[in-house]
């Protein structure tokens, strides 16, 4: 059995896989001032409720944009699993999978598990859009490497940034509005986000493939892909679970 997990900026993903399949997986809010001990009371009550026998458990792979979190958690996992072998998704680690990583010391080792899991599954001249704290855009090409990334902020981020810097716009829910003609200040943020990623979204995988001079199958993950991408004109896949589909490869080649 083994335990998967991601720590991003705002949100932690975990799952259980077991005999080729998911049987539970959770998504936390991270916050860097709890102790190994506080996400130790999480983590004990999520897998009790989720019926997971922690013996049972004995691989466990981290990956996470957030340095100060890797050593607690560590500590944690050899306290909750203690026989269980524990892989962190690193860079000298890169050269063991079946895809070449760019910059190995500068890329996220989230955006090396949606590359790996993406890889695994269509092959290359495959691009995966991650709709998290950031949006990233992760093209591998025909050679088997990572060709690139883009970068912007993501649709959260975006809403943050207006409402922490306005003095009249609030936080909204993030769905898309009736019309693009808002005609009260929530479903007019809500059209301008939506919409304007939607476009963000189209433009860049249009003018990767126009670099490229070649199609690339565009796959989204990360929690808002579902609102996005069913409005963009080239996304034709949601892979909910490829960061952790990912890891869980990585974890194989180690």
């Amino acid at each position: 059995m083994l335990l998967a997990i991601d720590i991003g900026n705002t949100n932690i993903v975990f799952g259980i896989h077991e005999n080729d399949e998911w049987i539970n997986h959770w998504r936390i809010q991270t916050d860097q001032l709890k102790t190994a001990d506080e996400y130790e009371v999480i983590f004990r009550s999520l897998l009790t409720a989720g019926k997971i026998c922690r013996s049972s458990v004995d691989k466990i792979i981290i990956s996470s944009v957030v340095p100060s979190l890797v050593y607690p958690f560590q500590e944690m996992f050899r306290t909750l699993f203690e026989d269980a072998a524990i892989n962190t998704v690193v860079p000298h680690i890169y050269e063991k999978l079946p895809i070449k990583i760019l910059n190995p010391y500068q890329i996220g080792a989230d955006l090396v598990a949606n590359a790996v899991a993406a890889f695994q599954k269509y092959g290359s001249n495959t691009m995966v859009i991650d709709f998290g704290t950031a949006l990233t855009f992760t093209t591998i090409g025909n050679n088997n490497s990572i060709l690139g990334v883009a970068i912007a902020p993501g649709l959260r981020t975006a809403v943050g940034a207006l409402a922490g810097k306005t003095a009249q716009l609030p936080q909204i829910h993030l769905t898309p509005p009736p019309s693009v003609l808002g005609e009260n200040t929530v479903h007019a943020i809500q059209a301008g986000v939506i919409y304007g990623f939607t476009g963000l979204v189209d433009s860049i995988v249009e003018r990767t493939q126009n670099e490229l001079m070649q199609k690339l199958t565009v796959v989204a993950t990360g929690g808002l892909s579902a609102v996005v991408a069913p409005l963009t004109k080239n996304v034709k896949t949601i892979e909910p679970m490829l960061t952790l589909d990912g890891l869980m490869q990585i974890n194989s080649f180690l």
